[in-house]
């Protein structure tokens, strides 16, 4: 006999039922939020309202040598460092007014009481006028004394009270070593002044200048000079002028560790005639000197192979003779010098240099090399030009 199956309802929750425990985890992580932001509330209204004072400070003790030397220096020196503004006159477009408006910036050194400045040519190169700004802040008008391109220099002049006058220390380069502490100050970007350190890392450079001139016997040192340091000191540790700051190498523009700087003995040489003359006047023979490739093309030996005598110069008063052309257009052999005092000249550029140790009047003696013959004269420099 089969039994009938006992009848059993579907076992099944509400939807009431089933959100039941949802809900209350909901509530519970709610519950648990509001107390930590309330314990948190209240650990920071503690903490605000806790008393809070400066911390003690720690004695310093004395700053090491070389930092007494880097702040001695700067404050000695830098009252005698100047801000140069070039200025560059424009005629208003509507008005036709004429205005100076800045034109660049660099650094120069104060060199004497009366006012006069040292600064690079290249940085008043150009402009109409310049003004100087002394370590007080106060300004002048600058006028130009005299300039040297071939040398990269040039003096500029302003009139101020003695007591804002303060002229640098003035060393030499002649002694100078690699590996010595150097000093260099100047307003780079516009900036106002600034010190920066370094070493000597070299001596007896050469750059070329404003006129492609070779300078020689250059500086070189890693402290940083930057666009607007041109014409500024550069100084030993005894915070004397040894160079004044003219250059640097680098691909970017910005300061790579390899600065330059024209000796302080080639300054102390130039200055004083730009000074006194308004232009350096350079000791001549009155020669005019053949190119470079000249000697190599004809096989001559090293040395300046004179094109020219000037009538009635140095050179003419003791009977140098030019190489010139015979009416074939063949060359006629002629002079040429090889040395000045006996030091070697082997080109135009090194007999002018040679010559610029000297003063118009001096006597030198030349040593000439004429066909196969070595002679000698001794001959008063004039006056170039």
């Amino acid at each position: 006999m089969i039994m009938p199956t006992q009848y059993r309802p579907p076992l099944y929750y509400s939807r009431k039922s089933r959100r039941q425990p949802y809900r209350l985890m909901r509530y519970s992580l709610a519950a648990l939020i509001l107390a930590v932001f309330t314990l948190w509330s209240v650990q920071y209204s503690n903490a605000a309202t806790r008393e809070a004072v400066p911390r003690a400070i720690t004695p310093r003790g004395e700053l090491a040598p070389d930092e007494k030397t880097n702040i001695d220096i700067f404050k000695s020196a830098s009252p005698s460092v100047v801000h140069i503004t070039t200025l560059q006159n424009a005629a208003s477009f509507f008005s036709m007014d004429v205005q100076q408006i800045p034109q660049g910036t660099g650094t120069g050194f104060l060199w004497d009481k009366d006012g006069d400045i040292v600064t690079n040519y290249h940085v008043i190169q150009g402009g109409d006028a310049a003004r100087v700004t002394l370590s007080d802040q106060s300004t002048y008008k600058a006028i130009l004394v005299g300039a040297f391109p071939d040398r990269d220099l040039a003096v500029l002049r302003i009139s101020a009270p003695q007591g804002n006058i303060k002229p640098i220390l003035v060393g030499t380069s002649a002694d100078l070593r690699v590996g010595q502490k150097v000093y260099a100050i100047g307003n780079p970007f516009g900036l106002d002044q600034t010190l920066t350190t370094g070493i000597v890392s070299a001596l007896g450079r050469e750059i070329e200048s404003a006129t492609r001139r070779v300078i020689r016997g250059v500086i070189q040192t890693d402290a940083a000079i930057n666009p607007g340091n041109s014409g500024g000191p550069l100084l030993d540790s005894a915070g004397r002028l040894i160079g004044v700051n003219t250059m640097i190498y680098s691909p970017s523009g910005a300061s790579a560790g390899i600065g330059f700087a024209i000796p302080v003995d080639e300054i102390n040489r130039v200055v004083p005639k730009l000074i006194q003359d308004g232009r350096y006047l350079r000791p001549s023979l009155g020669i005019s000197a053949a190119p470079p490739d000249f000697n190599k093309a004809l096989g001559l030996p090293e040395g300046v192979a004179v094109i020219g005598v000037i009538a009635q110069g140095p050179a003419a008063s003791i009977g140098l003779q030019p190489f010139t052309r015979d009416i074939t257009g063949a060359i006629v052999s002629g002079d040429i010098i090889t040395a000045v005092n006996g030091k070697s000249v082997a080109n135009y550029d090194r007999l002018l240099e040679a010559l610029e140790a000297y003063r118009v009047g001096d006597k030198v003696n030349l040593q000439v090399k004429r066909d196969r013959r070595s002679l000698n004269f001794t001959v008063r420099l004039g006056v170039e030009g």
